[in-house]
């Protein structure tokens, strides 16, 4: 009943995998920016009190 054609899933044409890959960066690329983004807001909300603390 498993034939091959059913083995394979979906195939995509190489306009799909490219419009994809496009996606996918862009998605990761705001993912970095909104980490970077929240880093440098914790920062400046902290200030530079954090860095004369004890240890």
């Amino acid at each position: 009943m498993n034939t091959d054609h059913d083995s394979k899933g979906v195939v995509l044409t190489p306009e799909q995998t490219k419009s994809r890959r496009q996606r996918n960066i862009a998605i990761g690329l705001a993912v970095g920016f909104l980490v970077l983004l929240f880093y440098a807001v914790t920062i400046v909300k902290v200030g530079p009190g954090l860095f004369n603390r004890p240890l």
